[in-house]
């Protein structure tokens, strides 16, 4: 699948706190193929990683700030877990409102651990089938969300995991959606 994304744009929309992994490998995946990638975030600077939710990873350059992009910008979006991030990420209305307006666009989304806590927060999980961590799982059903226990799942272009262990099936598979 050489260049499978030569001339597409992807947002890695994440806040301080993000599970490293989750950013690194989808990141390194997209980029593989030949993406432009973006990583996005509440605000210009830095963002700091974490491993595990506790131990403090790397920092990562913040490209652009949420409050300045539009859907139009980009062709696909990245939502990586760890606790903190998506719970910094839901309760900033830019973020928000480019994650809504993102999936209602109908284009392709890839989400993995506690990242679909922005998308519940969007509202755009009802009626969609996902999965993600367990500890999550009840905040979707109650917003109308059928979730599965399942390494990888594909609705629509929405692609979700539920933690770093699905990491290898979920960049294949966000490679091939992200390819159309």
């Amino acid at each position: 699948m050489a260049n499978a994304l030569q001339g597409r744009r992807v947002a890695i929309l994440a806040a301080d706190g993000v599970e490293q992994v989750e950013l690194e490998k989808p990141r390194e995946a997209v980029l593989e193929e030949g993406a432009t990638v973006e990583l996005v975030s509440l605000d210009t600077g830095e963002i700091q990683a974490m491993n595990g939710d506790i131990d403090k990873g790397d920092r990562f350059p913040v490209d652009r700030k949420v409050a300045d992009v539009e859907v139009g910008d980009f062709d696909a979006l990245l939502l990586p877990g760890g606790t903190m991030n998506p719970d910094n990420l839901r309760t900033n209305p830019d973020a928000v409102k480019f994650v809504g307006d993102f999936v209602r666009a109908g284009k392709p989304v890839g989400v993995i651990c506690h990242g679909p806590w922005t998308l519940v927060e969007a509202g755009v999980v009802r009626g969609r089938r996902l999965t993600s961590y367990p500890s999550i799982r009840t905040d979707l059903r109650n917003a109308g969300a059928e979730v599965v226990d399942e390494e990888v799942v594909v609705d629509n272009g929405l692609v979700s995991s539920r933690n770093p262990d699905d990491l290898p099936a979920f960049c294949r598979t966000v490679v091939r959606e992200f390819a159309g």
